[in-house]
């Protein structure tokens, strides 16, 4: 074996599909001096035992991308690189049960075919007729095919990756243990093997279920869990011995299986209730490299019953092995694949529960992000910044058990997911509750999502239409609009600003200008592509002092960015004070009374006009008081130290009695928002669109001198945007509002896609956010949008549909 090189620019942990796809692209980037480390033989991990299916069917349009970008790199590969692969082609049906089912899959197969993937939506009869004739459609509703599916060798296509990479001039260095990591003042890292130790400048890994042993080298607790995933093997059966090409993969997610033909016979795959983690307690074994688990067949007896009922000819093939296999979980069952969170230098491609089809784009989107500096797609779905300090192994245990035992779930728009829940709560966690709030999670934190009233049932209905408790939200929604609604919003990143250099640090990250002191703005802070970062929202507390506040999901984003930027001459402090306060929102037309009455400064329109902000006093807490709000009417943030939370809530409650007040909660601020147009961060906000895409110009000033991003932004200004962030009034249909990624056409012709949509309770209106093509932007364009597989008339119109004026809010 050759001595292990003591250098390289880039080295990559693992070697398995993904670590192979991350060697390939970089090389195929123009990063040759890349070194792969293997602790065994390639594929010796999850890779060798996966089933290789590799499906598009994605509920997240991105991540569809993805994985049909992976399968289309695959039918070229073995090829491309001189290296032969067992790649199948078979197609894909996928069935329904039930009306809730087949709108799942007409939203998601129009978010194909608007991507440029060949994807249907049929009836029981036609699959049957079409693509698969052994199937028993009893109790089916209908189903999907998909026919860019298949499958494909895991061994032979992390062999491809790995030759395609040497071909480069890329390396391998197989059987070399890594054991320990340690960071070079310079930000480079020394790898320390036990065949010596490699200097590099950057580190991926891509280390499969010992992903988190290299996190710990480097102190980080990546959220993962190691799960077994069981599938067993049939005898040839004869049926299939008798055919000339291989059946098309089938999947029924409401039995929670799949099944696919491998040589003669088939492979039955469920996710099975009992689902089961290893390695808790002991840690992952040293070397545990192409071994399985014990077989447990008890756990898929019913699963292989209602398999053999679907597809008679299983129950003819005895079985010829079974193949039960170690499989890592994150707490949402999707891999991390971007920059770890709180390092420099160091990118995570871990935690892949399908590694094999999401391999080919992950090596892409780690090649992007070491050679760019970012990614084509916006991939926040994957990024491993997504978690925070909430994600123990705790918590990552209950949630990979939840996310195994709902692999094929549908995800439904006001279905919440206990497990792992609570994680972190306000200190008004408890009285929310005893006022009937029904919770869901955001970065974390507990939030309310609605209050039930009595003899309101507080369980979710499965449906993708407006839930049975809509008339609670109206009710929310009226409450603020007429009298005074109370949101407990804690849980906002939150950082101090300060130092003699932080004026003009501050103002060469972000578009727009500074606010003046008293003053609150938004700020949009651009990679050098001039595409959005993110959002925050600037207070300037002193003349060199502001506070800094984002959405509670991007807490480990939004401070890895700042830190990243950061000059390193102490001129600039950043302090995370996100821990310290509390947030209440009170909005309304009496929300002035209300805080007025316990509030010992002047709160009157005069003192405190709207954007602005200042010390607050209520009763025996100090605080700041933000004349800002997420839904449009006369309101206030109040930022308070967390331990005086509940008494600022009891002296709300009590000063607001006469006026009315009421609680409100997330869904009552989601509908508000759409009527006001305000952008939601990772959903109508994203690193694919520019501000000027975004339609913020207003916060873009051009004629600075310098910020991250000016010049493309000023390229962009001069030769136009080609699409543009509109609204749009949707005509009534069924219930069903516009879900993300719904597309939107002139015509035939697709000019765009939905970002958000809703129903706005105080116009009565189902609205819808969204990009469409720059000549579609005008008011009163007739537009369609699919929406659950039937396209709806809707109309662009102005982008601040309630109060337009914005009367409401100066009042």
């Amino acid at each position: 074996m050759a001595e292990l090189a003591s250098h390289a620019r880039i080295v990559i942990i693992g070697g398995g599909a993904v670590g192979a796809s991350c060697l390939y692209h970089l090389a195929m980037a123009g990063e040759t001096d890349v070194l792969l480390i293997e602790k065994n033989e390639l594929t010796s991990g999850s890779t060798w035992h996966a089933a290789g299916n590799t499906p598009n069917f994605s509920g997240n349009l991105n991540l569809m991308k993805l994985q049909n970008y992976g399968s289309r790199l695959y039918n070229r590969l073995g090829d491309e690189v001189g290296y032969p692969i067992n790649r199948h082609m078979t197609g894909a049906v996928r069935l329904a049960h039930s009306k809730e089912r087949m709108q799942e899959f007409e939203h998601v197969a129009a978010m194909a075919n608007a991507a440029g993937m060949d994807m249907e939506v049929l009836s029981a009869q036609e699959l049957k007729g079409r693509y698969y004739p052994w199937l028993e459609t009893h109790d089916l509703t209908g189903g999907a095919w998909d026919a860019e599916d298949g499958d494909i060798d895991p061994a032979q296509l992390t062999q491809a990756f790995a030759k395609g990479a040497r071909d480069k001039g890329a390396k391998v260095a197989r059987f070399t243990k890594v054991t320990g990591l340690s960071q070079r003042a310079d930000g480079t890292w020394d790898v320390a093997t036990d065949k010596g130790s490699v200097h590099a400048e950057i580190v991926i890994n891509a280390a499969g279920y010992y992903a988190d042993e290299i996190g710990r080298m480097v102190g980080r607790d990546i959220p993962m869990v190691t799960m077994s995933h069981q599938y067993l093997v049939t005898e040839a059966i004869g049926e299939l011995e008798a055919l000339d090409k291989k059946v098309p993969l089938l999947r029924d997610p409401d039995d929670s299986y799949y099944l696919r033909q491998e040589g003669n016979g088939l492979i039955l795959g469920p996710y099975e209730w009992k689902a089961t983690p290893h390695w808790l307690k002991e840690g992952t074994p040293e070397d545990f490299a192409f071994q399985l688990y014990p077989d447990d067949l008890e756990r898929l007896e019913w699963y292989i019953n209602a398999a053999c009922e679907r597809v008679p000819m299983l129950a003819t093939g005895g079985v010829q092995k079974v193949i039960n296999g170690p499989i890592p979980y994150a707490p949402d069952g999707l891999p991390l694949i971007g920059p770890a969170p709180g390092l420099t230098n160091f990118f995570e491609a871990c935690v892949f529960t399908f590694g094999i089809c999401q391999a080919g784009g992950a090596g892409k989107v780690i090649a992007e992000f070491i050679t760019e500096g970012e990614t084509e797609l916006d991939l926040w779905m994957v990024d491993p910044r997504r978690f925070t300090d909430y994600a123990t192994k705790t918590y990552a245990t209950v949630k990979a058990i939840e996310v195994y035992q709902n692999e094929y779930a549908m995800h439904l728009p006001h279905r919440p997911w206990p497990a792992g829940r609570p994680a972190k709560t306000s200190p008004l966690y408890g009285t929310m509750a005893q006022h009937g709030a029904q919770f869901g999670g955001f970065g974390g934190w507990e939030r309310p999502l609605w209050f039930a009233r009595e003899g309101d049932r507080p369980e979710p209905d499965m449906t993708h239409g407006r839930p049975h408790f809509d008339d609670a939200i109206a009710a929310e929604v009226r409450t603020v609009a007429e009298r005074a609604g109370l949101l407990d919003l804690t849980g906002f990143t939150r950082f101090e600003l300060s130092g003699p250099g932080a004026v003009d640090w501050l103002d060469g990250m972000i578009t727009g200008t500074l606010p003046r002191l008293g003053r609150v703005s938004l700020a949009y802070f651009c990679a050098e592509s001039g595409r959005v970062i993110t959002e925050l929202t600037i207070t300037r507390l002193d003349d060199d002092r502001f506070w800094l506040i984002g959405p509670a999901a991007g807490y480990w984003h939004d401070r890895d960015w700042l830190k990243q930027h950061m000059p390193d001459d102490g001129s600039v402090t950043l302090e995370d004070i996100t821990a310290r306060y509390g947030t209440l929102v009170l909005a309304g037309p009496k929300s002035r009374e209300i805080l007025s009455a316990i509030a010992d400064e002047d709160l009157s329109n005069a003192a405190l006009p709207w954007l602005c902000a200042a010390p607050i006093t209520i009763g025996m807490a100090r605080g700041l008081v933000l004349r800002v709000n997420f839904v449009g009417e006369l309101g206030y943030e109040l930022h308070m130290p967390m331990e005086t939370m509940p008494a600022v809530h009891k002296q709300l409650l009590e000063a607001g009695e006469e006026h009315g007040i009421g609680h409100f909660g997330m869904y009552a601020m989601e509908s508000m928002r759409l009527e006001k147009g305000y952008r939601g961060w990772k959903q109508d906000l994203s690193s694919e669109y520019t501000p000027l895409t975004s339609a913020v110009d207003r916060f873009v000033k051009l004629n600075k001198a310098q910020f991250i991003g000016r010049e493309a932004l000023l390229k962009q200004s001069q030769e136009g945007v080609a699409e543009r962030f509109v609204a749009m009034e949707v005509e009534p249909g069924d219930g069903t509002e516009a879900p993300y990624g719904s597309p939107v056409y002139a015509g035939e012709a697709r000019v765009g896609l939905i970002t958000s949509g809703g129903f706005g309770h105080r116009t009565g209106k189902s609205i819808a956010l969204g990009y469409v093509d720059a000549a579609q932007t005008a008011e009163g364009t007739q537009l369609l949008i699919d929406i659950y597989g039937e396209k709806r008339p809707a109309t662009v119109v102005p982008e601040v549909i309630y109060d337009p004026d914005n009367e409401r809010l100066r009042a």
